[in-house]
């Protein structure tokens, strides 16, 4: 059985069995697409079907877009990874450490034992969490009225360190912030800048902070999985006229366009005659740039969400974009394979070493949903076992 054969069975069953309401997967080499396809609705019950030029939130898959810009700028001495981040954002000089809670809750905060650096936050080593996995960001929150970052407002950047930076992974707001680094150096946007740096010259004519009306036409619904395995929408956007661009989750896009970016990674940092990064600059993207630090589970705190974590029992690392599967994984994928995700269940990964990627798309909550995951890591696997 081909590629398409299999990935078509897999993920029309998956929708026609109701595990999940619509869905579409690429998957690509250097060359070019080897698989595309869309089955399902975008909406459960609403009749419009789920196409490839499907519009859907892509949630944190927004990090490496915003990462890979702010690498351009290091290359264009710019940006400095290792520099205080303050010499170009002074307000995150005035975020500190949560050393716990007083006897009346509240929180009581200490200076950080370093200034915060661009690698820091390109690795998720900064020391910042978000609520969904961290309680105590919660309490944070409700004790000083911050809101969520999904909110766009500034204030959401506020949120205190949950350790020292540089000494351990914590998944949270270092996009965002790195975000705001790109802003102040470039004097624009971030989707403006992200758009004449990378959007263009990839031709990545559907991706954006700002849902244009043509992009609405195709947009895919959000659906929340109920505790008795059923699926239902779940209407939710990210806000349109925001107070910030949210480099760390903020963009809408489509399959195909991600796939580009993912082929100009496979591709040394260029596509189509057009170079984007520099050689040296995909091979740090594709190594460990965190030390002896280590991706580790998310823990739920918030119904958002279930338990997340990709191959368990594999040591993963970051880099300055991707995170890092240091030995081999069970879909056929080698050591120094890249991925992430995004919140509303859409995956991708980048290998290097076999010269493939892939991109998958649900809308559905919670992350790390049990129908989603599985047949993710099984689309995965038949690309794999295609190459055999």
């Amino acid at each position: 059985m081909d590629l398409k054969q299999r990935a078509d069975m897999l993920l029309g069953g998956a929708t026609a069995s109701g595990a999940v309401p619509g869905v579409i997967a690429m998957a690509t080499n250097r060359e070019g697409t080897i698989y595309e396809g869309a089955f399902g609705e975008r909406v459960l019950g609403g009749g419009l079907a789920m196409t490839t030029d499907t519009v859907v939130w892509i949630a944190s898959m927004t990090k490496a877009l915003t990462s890979v810009a702010a690498v351009q700028l290091v290359e264009r001495g710019k940006l400095d990874l290792d520099a205080p981040a303050a010499k170009v954002v002074p307000a995150i000089a005035e975020v500190q450490v949560l050393a716990g809670f007083d006897s009346a809750g509240k929180p009581q905060l200490r200076a950080p034992k370093r200034p915060i650096t661009l690698r820091h936050l390109l690795t998720h080593s900064a020391g910042f969490s978000y609520e969904i996995w961290n309680t105590d960001m919660q309490k944070v929150q409700a004790a000083f009225g911050i809101p969520s970052v999904t909110e766009c407002k500034n204030k959401a950047l506020t949120l205190p360190l949950v350790a020292d930076p540089g000494e351990r992974w914590e998944y949270g707001l270092n996009i965002d912030w790195a975000g705001k680094m790109i802003e102040a150096v470039s004097g624009k946007k971030l989707g403006q800048h992200l758009k004449e740096n990378l959007f263009d010259p990839l031709r990545m004519t559907s991706t954006a902070f700002k849902i244009t009306p043509e992009m609405r036409s195709r947009l895919a619904g959000t659906h929340l999985r109920g505790a008795d395995g059923k699926l239902a929408p779940f209407p939710f956007e990210i806000p349109q006229e925001p107070e910030f661009e949210m480099g760390g989750g903020g963009l809408y896009g489509t399959t195909g366009d991600y796939l580009r970016f993912v082929r100009m990674i496979l591709n040394n940092g260029q596509l189509d005659g057009e170079r984007v990064l520099k050689p040296e600059s995909v091979a740090a993207l594709g190594v460990n740039q965190m030390g002896n630090c280590r991706v580790g589970l998310l823990k739920a705190a918030i119904p958002l969400t279930n338990d997340a974590e990709f191959f368990p029992g594999v040591q993963k690392s970051w880099s300055l974009a991707f995170q890092i599967n240091q030995e081999p994984v069970f879909t056929g994928r080698p050591a120094g394979g890249l991925m992430w995700a995004g919140l509303a269940n859409s995956y991708y990964w980048i290998d290097p070493a076999t010269g493939v990627g892939g991109v998958y798309a649900t809308q559905i909550f919670p992350f790390a949903d049990v129908q989603s995951v599985p047949l993710y890591y099984a689309f995965e696997t038949a690309v794999y076992d295609s190459l055999r």
